[in-house]
């Protein structure tokens, strides 16, 4: 109950407040500086580009109407997590007459506590639900009213009990919404068009993929969804929006202020309809080919590029020792790497080329995974993230691990040669519980020094770097597959 006087007595007051903004009440809130005009710049389009940072580049137009002289302009709408020192004002009908010569960001939004705060020692009047009038001096508003009458008198007012307050008039210095007010110069009087560009954090997009795979595991469909999150405190309207992809350096969380104008050299366009792609210094830039409105507190997700009956590879691959690695220096513990794991890891992998219906940049983002099952409805079968992938280079997804592949890993022999040499064995097992044929890659590190020789083994292996080695086993159905190896490490 007492919530719910709270928030009668607070919404009260708050249209209190805003009938006396909407009818002029603005006692003393003006600058006071060289008797300037007043000005409010109405919006003529903006230009959004969003990275992939939680921060964006905000491209205003507006049309201000100036007098010639000093003018004091008013830029409201803007994002309440703009980074004030990253403003440029250019004014694009008299750029060389018209300059900003001083600036000020306004932020002190109005509310109730705010209004309080403003009439501490000053008289005020208030009403309780259950029509008490009290009226006094404002010694303190931020949890409890405590008023001071004129014979000196102290009175405590929860504010659960608030239905009503009067103030003697609305205090200078509050506003409804962040606002840039500007002092500007300019040589001649008339309509002018302007542009303000501003960094904000609070804006952050990410790249979403579906892809739906084939009966048989060969080919897929691929659908790349964007997400753009709006936490800035604006909405852009009817926006341009530009998304950038890429590992953009920020200095500190705070973004910096930046000089100049983005300029991009367009490229070749992505598949899409909705989007086209262009490179940007070493980053690349995906553009909206139509206006859209992002509001604040608004996710929105726009598909940026389809592709169908990719051709994909499925692997098994199988890496029961991956806990271990060479760290630069002999292990010589017989017990190290003894240990294993037996699952084996479910991948698709696929190349981003022209040749499979892709060949653009891919942003990072998350890849989901889906399958249609003996209804024809498609199940969620597994999901991985994936980095910013140029054109022309292959993907991997881990998607999860075989329920009917197993392997198993095992110390076969370890002797100490001399105070030099060590050889140890090992013996991997791959069992197929499935109905059909599978290949399983086998991966080994070779992680007690840096000089080795493959001793003995009853495969051919490929050697996938300097500590690395992989064996590509098949497997027959319901069958066992087995590799053995000694390794001669020497120092």
């Amino acid at each position: 109950m007492l919530h719910r006087k709270w928030y009668w007595g607070v919404l009260i007051l708050t249209l209190f407040v805003l009938l006396m903004l909407t009818l002029g009440c603005q006692g003393g809130n003006s600058l006071a500086v060289l008797s300037a005009s007043r000005a409010e710049a109405k919006s003529a389009g903006v230009d959004l580009t969003v990275y992939n940072s939680n921060v964006a580049l905000v491209k205003d137009k507006r049309v201000l109407t100036l007098k010639s002289g000093k003018n004091e302009v008013r830029f409201s709408d803007v994002a309440a997590q703009i980074d004030p020192t990253s403003v440029q004002f250019t004014s694009l009908t008299d750029p060389s007459g018209t300059h900003v010569i001083e600036q000020n960001y306004a932020y002190d939004i109005v509310g109730s506590q705010k209004i309080l705060q403003k009439y501490l020692d000053q008289t005020v009047a208030l009403v309780t639900e259950d029509g008490t009038k009290y009226s006094g001096k404002l010694l303190s508003g931020s949890d409890d009213i405590i008023l001071q009458s004129d014979d000196g008198q102290v009175t405590t007012v929860k504010l659960a009990r608030v239905r009503e307050v009067k103030y003697p008039n609305l205090p200078g210095g509050l506003i409804t919404k962040p606002t840039l007010i500007w002092l500007v110069d300019s040589s001649k009087e008339g309509n002018q068009d302007a542009q303000v560009t501003y960094l904000t954090n609070g804006v952050n997009w990410k790249a979403n993929y579906v892809i739906v795979v084939n009966k048989d595991d060969t080919a897929m469909n691929l659908n790349g969804w964007v997400t753009v999150d709006n936490q800035s405190g604006a909405t852009y309207e009817d926006a341009n929006l530009k998304l950038v992809a890429g590992d953009v350096k920020r200095v500190t969380p705070v973004p910096a202020a930046r000089d100049g104008a983005l300029m991009a050299a367009p490229t070749a366009a992505a598949k899409s309809e909705q989007f086209t792609q262009q490179d940007l210094f070493e980053y690349h830039m995906y553009s909206l080919q139509r206006a859209t409105t992002i509001h604040n507190r608004e996710t929105k997700q726009i598909e940026f590029t389809t592709a169908a009956n990719t051709p994909i590879n499925k692997l098994f691959v199988y890496d029961g020792g991956k806990n271990y690695r060479f760290y630069g220096y002999q292990i010589t513990d017989a017990n190290y790497g003894k240990t294993s794991d037996t699952k084996v890891a479910v991948m698709i992998e696929f190349k981003n080329n022209e040749q499979n219906k892709l060949g653009i940049p891919l942003p990072k983002g998350t890849i989901r995974v889906y399958k249609a099952d003996a209804d024809g409805s498609n199940q969620f079968i597994g999901e991985d993230n994936i980095d910013h992938t140029p054109k022309d280079e292959m993907i991997r997804l881990n998607v999860g691990n075989a329920f009917d592949v197993v392997g198993e890993r095992t110390q076969t022999n370890f002797t100490k040669v001399n105070e030099r040499t060590i050889e140890e064995s090992y013996q991997i097992k791959i069992r197929n519980h499935k109905k059909e044929a599978v290949e399983v890659r086998v991966v080994e590190h070779l992680f007690r020094w840096s000089n080795w020789q493959i001793t003995k083994t009853n495969f051919d292996f490929t050697k996938l770097d300097a500590q690395t080695i992989e064996y590509r086993v098949k497997v027959a159905p319901d069958g066992e597959g087995v590799v053995n190896y000694t390794v001669r490490y020497a120092w």
